[in-house]
């Protein structure tokens, strides 16, 4: 397994603190917004600006080492990339989880419906998580 300082180095990105600190928090925690990513890093950092982590974390954005998640009525947030998967969220507490789907023969209907040529394709199903269906129901 690859050390944050080598994945760094394979996508051409420089080394720094504060990216090692992004890459650790994004694998740990997985989904994260740059609020949240602030709250954490000032532990660490604490003179760190949010600009600095928009800063990063769009150069990691623009290098394909970090995705941005879009999810609806919600500030964006970010995981390292990985394989093909899409989003499921649940409406109560936000709860964000990766679900593995073949979305491949689903962009290839999308495409062939609309005679779009699909570039991206952003999957997020919502629902109601099984913690919180569990406190509805008692």
């Amino acid at each position: 397994m690859q050390t944050t300082t080598e994945l760094l180095k394979s996508y051409e990105l420089k080394v720094t603190p504060q990216r090692m600190a992004i890459v650790e928090e994004l694998a740990s925690f997985g989904h994260l917004g740059i609020d949240e990513l602030y709250q954490k890093l000032t532990k660490r950092f604490p003179t760190i600006s949010l600009a600095t982590i928009y800063k990063n974390t769009n150069a990691m954005v623009e290098k394909l080492f970090v995705q941005e998640v879009k999810l609806p009525n919600q500030k964006s947030k970010y995981e390292l990339v990985k394989a093909e998967h899409a989003h499921v969220i649940c409406g109560v507490c936000g709860r964000v989880e990766d679900i593995t789907l073949d979305t491949e023969s689903m962009v290839d209907e999308v495409s062939r419906i609309s005679h779009y040529k699909i570039e991206r394709d952003d999957l997020v199903f919502s629902g109601i998580c099984p913690a919180c269906m569990e406190k509805e129901s008692a």
